[in-house]
């Protein structure tokens, strides 16, 4: 199966003159993905060029294929995803895959700007102190869940527990989600990604496809979100997130 002349033109879009390292040892599992990847999916409605990449850069980092990352991180700086957008993807995956998942990624995007000849570190980003972390986290939280459901969430914690939503106030909303560059919509988007891709977080997908749609993120950006991972994630995945959009949408609609 020859690959088609739509998937050569996107994927040079992207990849300019990259030649994949398995075309000589698995030419027809290319010639598939490639059809698939760079023809089919892209032929589907969708986020634009700049946004695609940053997800499938969250989806593969939440995959742990760095090696995949370095490739697609080179294709999304070639589209405009800028240098600080590319370090906040990264920074939002901390929270939501842990820090020894996203440390070697740091430092192949690290070596990527540096080879670029980009000076680091980045302009700072960080909009809180440690005095307003938790107020301006629990702002955040009640844009995408709502202020009852956040309050309940407090109120109703074991006191052992506790500090675990002090903690998601404070850090996870507190110290990510305030920082400037990507806007609400896109770290929740990105957050959305992070945990499809991740696996194994059925019930914060479903709650996050609930946030995305009450931040203004409808059925179709994330369906298309969820379209352009396929390649990189599997269909099991995709097809869980699927059904976590089926039941945010029914529930939002009611």
């Amino acid at each position: 199966m020859p690959i088609t002349d739509a998937a050569r033109r996107n994927r040079a879009k992207l990849f300019s003159d990259l030649v994949s390292p398995l075309a000589d040892t698995d030419p027809e599992l290319i010639e598939l993905f490639d059809n698939w990847a760079f023809d089919d999916v892209l032929a589907e409605s969708g986020p634009d060029s700049k946004t695609r990449l940053m997800l499938q850069l969250a989806a593969i980092i939440a995959c742990q294929a760095v090696n995949v990352y370095r490739v697609m991180l080179g294709a999304a700086l070639e589209v405009g995803v800028t240098p600080i957008e590319v370090k906040e993807i990264v920074y939002q995956a901390v929270p939501y895959v842990g820090m020894a998942r996203v440390f070697d990624f740091l430092g192949v995007t690290n070596a990527v700007l540096q080879e670029r000849g980009i000076p680091l570190p980045l302009e700072g980003q960080s909009t809180t102190t440690r005095d307003t972390r938790f107020d301006k986290g629990v702002v955040a939280q009640k844009r995408i869940f709502g202020g009852e459901h956040v309050e309940k969430m407090h109120a109703d914690a074991p006191k052992d527990q506790r500090h675990i939503q002090a903690f998601l106030s404070a850090n996870c909303f507190g110290d990510y989600y305030t920082r400037n560059s990507l806007d609400l919509k896109t770290r929740e988007l990105l957050t959305f990604v992070l945990l499809t891709a991740f696996g194994g977080c059925d019930p914060q997908v479903a709650a996050h496809a609930r946030g995305n749609l009450a931040v203004g993120n409808d059925r179709n950006v994330l369906l298309g979100a969820v379209t352009q991972l396929l390649p990189y994630i599997g269909y099991p995945r995709a097809l869980n997130a699927i059904r976590a959009i089926n039941e945010a949408t029914r529930d939002h609609a009611s």
